[in-house]
């Protein structure tokens, strides 16, 4: 028997469940083709001590390293809630071609998680936002770029 959105949406939320008792954020990810399970993760922000150690943004760093890929199309990410602003930026990086998600971003806001304000700065131009971004005009501006075009070595991604 094939496992089901659902059934692959419960083991996020297992994962997430079981992380808050231990402590951790209540999140959690799996990355699965067809109906095998490829790589997953719960929230490590606390253990890890890294704001970036997001459920999704760890499966994706799982699922990259044990595929050697950077390019997750035809994979669908199950995640206990709707992605935050950063990790819906690792989700298009990776070209993942499937979210599915049970909680949402209200849900998350009334647990205390912020992301509705960084779902706004995003819209702003950056000399609005709360935190002040500079940009300074240097003579190399620009040049990882004109190397970047010129190069015989890249792989696109």
């Amino acid at each position: 028997m094939n496992p089901t959105d659902k059934d692959f949406l419960a083991q996020a939320i297992q994962m997430a469940t079981d992380n808050v008792a231990a402590g951790g954020g209540p999140f959690g990810a799996l990355l699965v083709k067809g109906s095998q399970i490829v790589a997953a993760s719960a929230n490590q922000v606390v253990a890890d001590h890294d704001p970036t150690a997001h459920a999704e943004i760890m499966t994706i760093r799982k699922a990259a390293n044990i595929l050697k890929t950077f390019d997750l199309s035809g994979y669908t990410l199950y995640s206990s809630c709707e992605p935050c602003p950063m990790c819906l930026g690792a989700i298009y990086w990776s070209r993942i071609s499937r979210v599915v998600y049970a909680s949402d971003r209200k849900d998350a806001a009334l647990a205390g998680f912020r992301d509705a304000h960084i779902y706004q700065e995003i819209k702003l131009d950056p000399d609005q936002r709360m935190i002040p971004f500079e940009q300074i005009d240097v003579p190399q501006k620009g040049r990882e770029f004109t190397d970047w075009i010129a190069s015989t070595q890249k792989m696109t991604y």
